[in-house]
């Protein structure tokens, strides 16, 4: 294992100063090329010696003692590149490969990982598995009991990548984003920042009911930030390229994305920016784009929606919820007007969150989360199901997993993550410029700024990249330093208009944080453009 990592970071090494002296013009170092390297550590998903070490991991965790067992085989290659004006500021490449197996015991969970895939070792893990179970039972409050799930014995799954962003030299991304750097600088940047990043999680899973699943996850992400200064220095502005959101696809979604093109657009709206009004405070009917939105759903409805914040079970660090206790909102609280429908899922095609199997082996559903304005549903793995058992069995559906288990790596135990969360579009026809219209005194708003939000998610503040006056139905001019307060059921009571299908866009973010310790997961959220009446806007640029 050390040698097989010693000449993987040889490789990735002599890859990176390569692709910084072709930017820079310095003279390549000489080396003889790294020996190709092979073995178990860098074995792929589905090969045969994976499935055969989790079956063996699976059979010592049962003989010790598991009334349940799951074990998680990963590898997963990640890979950052980032540049400033004409220069190269970082090319990171990580390889990480091991095992995690995670036992129940007497309604007790244990979990122990190693990244040493060897007969011996697996065998070892699974038993401390057990014994970390059994050890745990000191402090068992409630039971573990898992909602049934259909055995799947041979599943494949691979995410809809056309181009592997592997296969693809690294001088050849650096020129891509040293061109769009270029484009930037030409059209008035005073400064430019651009970055491209990849993952590729090769993954088998398998437990004792016999669910043996193989899956490929690719993400990819480009972006760039955009800052130009006045003349006098007395001002910066910034756009970011919220236009181009991370999907869950290889490199043809960087060629896709054509930064080099957007570049003057972008340099040029941070140009308006610097000449644009300051808002007057007040309350203005908003209308909010989708590169917007996402963010807006991602906090006052995707993370409230979570099982464990209701109860509880993440109020030291990522906070509780207002949707809480289940009993009392399941049904009966109005989240927002009958426009608002929520849906989770992962399986969206290009979705951040897509998946074949969750990491217990369960197929998503797609499910509502809010039906007509009213909560209807949280996000559940298959420990939390039973504990929603009453509400299922009152409406008359199966009390199942919504498939939202899922660990950052193979050495962290899974649980409940957020999957794509998103605002189903309306039965209109309706596109951005026909909310406009309908529109006599509001603030347009495009892209995601700053935000904050309490640990309820209840009560927020939001910013936007650029911010559009409107009035009688059209757009009049650039105003700056606004950001609207909301309430989060308030908020969504004023949604009164919103777009069809043809307006629907995913958003989304790598690295949504939870947990102790935190672990972090990728996930899209759908949207149109929405309109939401009488919203409290402030200038954040008022001084005291």
């Amino acid at each position: 294992m050390p040698s097989t990592r010693r000449v993987f970071l040889q490789q990735t090494s002599a890859a990176a100063a390569l692709a910084t002296a072709a930017c820079v013009g310095a003279a390549p170092p000489a080396a003889a090329p790294a020996p190709k390297v092979s073995g178990p550590a860098l074995a792929r998903a589905g090969d045969p010696d994976a499935r055969e070490l989790a079956m063996r991991a699976l059979d010592a965790a049962r003989s010790a003692g598991a009334d349940y067992a799951d074990v998680r085989i990963s590898r997963a290659r990640g890979q950052n590149l980032n540049t400033r004006e004409r220069r190269v500021l970082g090319i990171n490449e990580s390889d990480t490969f091991g095992f995690g197996v995670r036992a129940l015991v007497g309604g007790c969970w244990g979990f122990a990982a190693s990244s040493e895939l060897l007969a011996d070792e697996v065998v070892r893990v699974a038993r401390q598995a057990v014994a970390q179970a059994r050890a745990n039972r000191v402090a068992l409050v409630r039971p573990v009991v898992l909602a049934p799930s259909p055995v799947v014995p041979n599943g494949t799954w691979k995410s809809p990548v056309r181009i592997d962003p592997f296969d693809i030299p690294i001088e050849d991304k650096v020129a891509y984003l040293l061109a769009a750097n270029e484009a930037a600088l030409k059209a008035g940047a005073a400064f430019v920042n651009s970055g491209m990043s990849f993952l590729r999680d090769e993954k088998t899973c398998a437990n004792t009911e016999g669910s043996v699943t193989v899956q490929t996850i690719y993400r990819s992400q480009p972006t760039m930030t955009v800052q130009v200064v006045n003349a006098d220095r007395t001002d910066f502005q910034s756009r970011q390229s919220t236009d181009i959101q991370p999907r869950g696809v290889g490199y043809e979604h960087v060629l896709d994305a054509k930064l080099a093109e957007h570049a003057a657009r972008w340099a040029e709206e941070a140009k308006q920016k610097l000449s644009a009004r300051p808002v007057e405070p007040g309350q203005y009917d908003l209308v909010l784009d989708p590169t917007h939105l996402w963010l807006t759903i991602h906090e006052s409805v995707a993370h409230p929606t979570e099982l464990d914040r209701a109860y509880g079970y993440e109020a030291n660090y990522a906070g509780t919820s207002f949707v809480a206790p289940p009993e009392k909102v399941l049904g009966l609280l109005k989240y927002g007007s009958e426009l608002m429908n929520i849906q989770g899922d992962r399986s969206q095609h290009g979705s951040l969150a897509a998946c074949g199997w969750d990491d217990e082996g369960v197929e998503p559903e797609t499910f509502d989360i809010v039906r007509k304005g009213v909560f209807v549903d949280y996000q559940t793995t298959r420990e939390q199901a039973l504990w929603l058992d009453w509400w299922y069995k009152q409406q008359g559906r199966p009390t199942r997993s919504h498939g939202c288990s899922y660990a950052q790596t193979w050495a962290q135990v899974q649980f409940q993550r957020m999957p794509n969360v998103s605002l189903l579009p309306g039965e209109k026809d309706l596109v951005w410029d026909d909310l406009i219209a309908a529109t006599d005194r509001g603030i347009a708003i495009i892209g995601d700024g700053s935000f904050s939000i309490d640990q309820q998610r209840y009560n927020a503040q939001f910013g936007g990249q650029l911010c559009y006056e409107i009035r009688g139905g059209k757009i009049t001019g650039m105003l700056k330093d606004v950001a609207y307060q909301m309430r989060t059921p308030q908020f969504w009571a004023a949604l009164d208009m919103l777009g069809g299908q043809r307006s629907y866009f995913l958003g989304g973010a790598f690295g949504d944080a939870k947990g102790q310790p935190a672990q972090v997961n990728a996930v899209s959220h759908g949207c149109p453009p929405t309109r939401h009446r009488a919203i409290n806007v402030i200038n954040t640029g008022r001084r005291a």
